[in-house]
């Protein structure tokens, strides 16, 4: 093996029992504090906020450096999805009157039910809906329902849920 990659068998065994380098010992030590950094801000941490972290904690050390341990160990930050408005208020559609009036409130039973649609986040880019209706008077869940697609038969299928 020592004549392959051409070094002599003393050398070898010098390298196998010689103590590992402070450099390499430092690089084992930060590399800690970058995944410290990264867990800390959830995986959304890219280099330039993990530098600011190395910043604040008063550790000398080069962005460069950062970016060559994240790329090393595999971290990536995840990229925060932008918010998009699904409302279309502009439109010729007939509006159905607010029957509530932002009273949410019941006298009895059964006598006032609202309903509401919310979008949950499935892994990096999946994407479900759940629709779900309140009694006023209990606020107790009456109907719910989940599916891959924002329309009508959503809430009917929530609405259907009621026994």
């Amino acid at each position: 093996m020592c004549r392959t990659f051409g070094v002599s068998p003393s050398g070898f065994y010098a390298w196998r029992t010689r103590p590992e380098s402070t450099r390499a010992q430092e690089d084992r030590r930060l590399k800690v504090l970058v995944h410290a950094s990264f867990s800390g801000g959830r995986g959304y941490y890219g280099s330039p906020r993990i530098y600011d972290d190395f910043v604040e904690w008063q550790e000398p050390i080069s962005r460069k450096r950062i970016i060559r341990f994240m790329q090393e160990d595999g971290l990536k930050a995840r990229v925060r999805k932008r918010y998009k408005g699904t409302t279309m208020s502009d439109h010729d559609q007939p509006v159905a009157d607010n029957l509530p009036r932002q009273e949410f409130t019941a006298e009895r039973p059964n006598q006032r039910w609202v309903g509401d649609t919310s979008e949950l986040r499935i892994g990096e880019n999946g994407k479900a809906y759940l629709a779900v209706v309140l009694d006023l008077f209990s606020r107790f869940v009456v109907g719910w329902a989940i599916s891959a697609v924002n329309d009508r038969h959503l809430t009917i299928k929530a609405l259907d849920t009621w026994p």
